[in-house]
């Protein structure tokens, strides 16, 4: 579980990245729309799965509710996920 929870923030930090820091800008500066939507489809299932994987990571660690939300807010911060993987997963025994 921990594996995937890791993989998962990680892919998920990547798609925000690739999402607001490259198809963005060509959507609105290039008119160039494809990127922007597949990558969209592609962080928003990212992002699903994690929080989905959080709560149930939490529920399996018997983490509190504060913990849960502050991955939750990771989430929504660009290189949040990578900070939750560097300060708290990679501790974790697996």
């Amino acid at each position: 579980m921990l594996r995937l929870f890791r993989s998962t923030a990680i892919l998920e930090g990547i798609s925000y990245l690739l999402l607001f820091g490259f198809t963005m800008p060509l959507k609105y500066w290039a008119d160039i729309l494809e990127p922007n939507m597949i990558v969209g489809y592609i962080h928003g299932a990212l992002f699903i799965a994690y929080v989905a994987i959080a709560v149930i990571f939490c529920w399996k660690q018997q983490w509190g509710i504060k913990r849960f939300i502050m991955l939750f807010i990771a989430s929504l911060l660009p290189f949040g996920t990578f900070y939750v993987d560097m300060k708290y997963l990679r501790a974790l025994p697996e």
